[in-house]
């Protein structure tokens, strides 16, 4: 009987075969618009965490004063003790109150007077020259006017929100629209449609994708001006809590403040992520 040839073993990687697949994997990660694996994307996002905390623990430790900057572990301690102690819960509720009415109610006004200014030239025309000068004067500039006029409570505060809030998301909106490919439009009255069907059914799908991410970039800024507002004569709020940190120089619960706002951030972004990826699964969208 003849005997066996043994299975084919994988031949051992070369130089030549090493730097090749180097070449492949610089290609994937540095071609522009090019996806990498899921897992690289987790990696890199957890990577650049550690970095900040490296850097941190490294800083304070050289600083080595904790009312400059106090070591992580004294922030988390601190943090724990804000939540048990210093009924955080409470200014945090009232902020994410006063981010979600403040945001609602400019979101409410300004993504159908975009839509308007992006559809229709004799809207923009009207309102896009005032928008365009009051959205480059800053919404701190406009505390002591909302003083005057609304006094210190919470009309001021999410007025200042709806102001900063409202004019960019407006023009952003407007851009928006203004982009909807007439061809698309044009087609759709070709086969018969009438003029409220292809808005409903061709425009408004078309636009709602980019709106939902215009919304996400600005309850970002909505969060800013948030803490701007409640650094005046607010009794409750995050922003509250750091300026009577501040007055007893607690760096530590300023941080974990701060860092608590960016957590709600991350929480709000996720949010966001989420409806995008529910509502238009068919959008090719960059990884968040």
């Amino acid at each position: 009987m003849s005997e066996r040839v043994p299975a084919t073993q994988a031949a051992p990687a070369t130089p030549v075969r090493v730097q090749r697949r180097r070449r492949g994997l610089l290609r994937t990660y540095l071609t522009p618009k090019q996806a990498i694996p899921r897992s690289a994307r987790l990696v890199l996002g957890i990577g650049s965490f550690v970095v900040i905390i490296t850097l941190w623990s490294v800083g304070s430790v050289l600083i080595d004063n904790p009312l400059f900057l106090p070591s992580i572990p004294r922030v988390g301690t601190a943090w724990i003790d804000m939540w048990q102690h210093q009924h955080f819960l409470d200014d945090v509720a009232w902020s994410t109150f006063r981010i979600v009415a403040g945001f609602l109610i400019a979101a409410a006004m300004a993504v159908p007077l975009g839509l308007l200014m992006g559809s229709f030239e004799v809207v923009r025309s009207f309102f896009q020259p005032p928008i365009n000068a009051i959205r480059y004067m800053p919404a701190s500039a406009f505390i002591v006017l909302l003083i005057v006029l609304l006094g210190l409570g919470e009309e001021e505060k999410l007025t200042l929100i709806w102001i900063g809030v409202f004019f960019q998301l407006v023009l952003m909106v407007m851009d928006i629209a203004h982009r909807v490919p007439d061809e698309m439009l044009n087609v759709a009255y070709t086969l018969g449609a009438s003029r409220w069907k292809v808005f409903y059914k061709v425009f408004l799908p078309a636009t709602f994708p980019e709106v939902v991410d215009a919304l996400r970039i600005t309850i970002g800024w909505a969060w800013t001006y948030l803490i701007v507002a409640e650094l005046l004569g607010a009794e409750r709020g995050i922003g509250t809590f750091i300026i009577i940190s501040e007055r007893f120089l607690r760096m530590d619960r300023i941080i974990a403040a701060i860092i608590t706002i960016g957590i709600l951030g991350l929480i709000t972004d996720t949010i966001f992520g989420l409806i995008h990826r529910w509502a238009f699964p068919y959008v090719e969208k960059v990884h968040a």
